[in-house]
């Protein structure tokens, strides 16, 4: 595909470096010369500077050949003009923007995107929202997607020291009578591999573990993790994210106190939020921390606009007792480094922009895509097609490149844990891990089958 991203931040620069090393032709447009010359440093893309929002320069960038523009500036309105001029020049491309602005969002909500160019808008905000409450519905993981509507679930288990399953290999980990489930991945050292039978668990390890959503609690259990629900919610910072965090979690009858040190926002908040407590302080003030007995907490949560100061919060939060602590930074390649540190969950809002992104740039019928923190690596889930070479077959006869793996197959609103006499039918939804190496491989089975002709 031929793509033209318009922004070199950090969500254009990693949009642009993912899909370059997927084998797209690429090109990046940005006012800014450094960020154009950081861009050519890291990568083989086409480069200009430029305003992207400028029919001339969209011109120059090839945009009458592009598949897709994503718009991913920091101007809201740099990114829909884009998307405008894109619509007249080149028709039939697909048009993604990053939108921040409420008052925007709540717009298209109304009379939707397309009638303004668009075809999807991404909020890096509401996408992190996301996110923060699959962790809080499922505490004990350290990474939730959803797939089929929430039918399935894709959970990241990290394996404590005391689990029944360390030492086993995966032809052990399936009890008698126990929960359905794959061990979709194993990511250990930073790095995610899908593990063949006689691979065995190791401590630490995170598994990525595909189950149905009724069996979850049951297979939590299994590995030894507690999944006991969140009753008792502390958000520390009242911007965008905070807020929408707070709202979803007491819509879901939590007890959610909210901790912002700027009096204008805790008013606005006061106004906005329903059953939410509104505390006026610094995050920071351990005696502040003290008094609302933070280590009482289930789920301890700072995203404040200052990643430092997230990452000393909650480790401050998790040192106070606090069952649960979940951090936001901003820059993307932190990201990794600061789970180190002993967090719950570390979550960047430009990593879950890049990955909503991905969820429009894949081939066949795709239909969710989740990128894990290892970007080698991600989750699809695809609608299969008559064409389909994955389709009519049992899987064992499917050949599917190592570093895939099928890890459910859900027919008509029912999950199936596939084996290898699982034979795919059209209309099928399936959820695919795949390491990035073999995405190519994956899309053409995804697609047409040679036997189709």
């Amino acid at each position: 595909m031929q793509i033209i991203i318009i922004g070199a931040g950090e969500v254009g620069y990693h949009t642009a470096l993912r899909l370059s090393r997927e084998g797209h032709k690429v090109v990046v447009v940005d006012r800014d010369a450094e960020g154009i010359r950081k861009v050519n440093e890291q990568m083989d893309v086409q480069t200009l500077v430029g305003p992207g929002s400028s029919p001339l320069i969209l011109r120059e960038a090839g945009v009458d050949q592009a598949d897709m523009v994503v718009a991913v500036t920091d101007s809201d309105e740099v990114n829909l003009q884009a998307c405008r001029f894109a619509r007249i020049l080149a028709p039939s491309a697909t048009r993604v923007a990053r939108v921040r602005s409420e008052d925007y969002l709540a717009f298209f909500e109304e009379v939707g995107a397309k009638t303004l160019d668009l075809d999807t808008v991404i909020n890096p905000e509401r996408e992190l929202t996301a996110q923060i409450l699959q962790f809080i519905a499922v505490p004990a993981a350290s990474s939730v997607a959803d797939f089929a509507e929430g039918r399935v679930k894709l959970v990241g288990l990290k394996v404590p020291a005391a689990s029944p399953l360390v030492g086993r290999s995966m032809a052990e980990l399936h009890p008698k009578g126990g929960p359905s489930f794959l061990v979709a991945a194993i990511e250990r050292a930073g790095k995610s591999v899908i593990p063949r039978g006689s691979d065995v668990l190791l401590p630490d390890d995170v598994a990525y573990v595909v189950a149905r959503e009724a069996a979850l609690n049951d297979v939590m259990a299994h590995f030894g993790l507690q999944s006991a629900q969140v009753r008792n919610l502390v958000v520390v910072g009242g911007g965008a994210i905070g807020r929408l965090v707070a709202a979803g979690a007491a819509k879901r009858g939590v007890k959610v106190r909210v901790i912002e040190r700027d009096e204008a926002r805790c008013e606005a908040m006061v106004e906005q939020l329903e059953d939410v407590m509104v505390l006026h302080g610094d995050g920071t003030d351990l005696s502040l921390l003290e008094e609302e007995n933070i280590g009482a907490a289930d789920v301890f949560a700072a995203v404040t606009d200052d990643e430092e100061d997230n990452v000393l919060i909650a480790l401050l939060g998790k040192k106070m007792g606090a069952k649960r602590t979940i951090a936001r930074v901003a820059h993307m390649g932190y990201v990794p480094l600061v789970s180190t540190l002993g967090l719950d969950l570390v979550v960047s809002p430009r990593f879950a922009a890049v990955g909503a992104i991905l969820r429009h740039l894949r081939r066949g019928k795709v239909l969710s895509v989740a990128a894990l923190k290892d970007e080698g690596a991600e989750v699809i889930e695809v609608l299969a097609q008559e064409t389909s070479a994955l389709v009519g077959k049992p899987l064992a006869q499917v050949k599917l490149p190592a570093g895939a793996l099928v890890a459910a197959v859900v027919r008509q609103g029912e999950v199936l844990i596939p084996g290898g006499a699982t034979v795919v039918e059209p209309g099928d939804h399936l959820v695919i891990f795949l390491l990035r190496k073999v995405l190519s491989k994956v899309e053409k089975l995804l697609t047409v089958s040679l036997e189709y002709f």
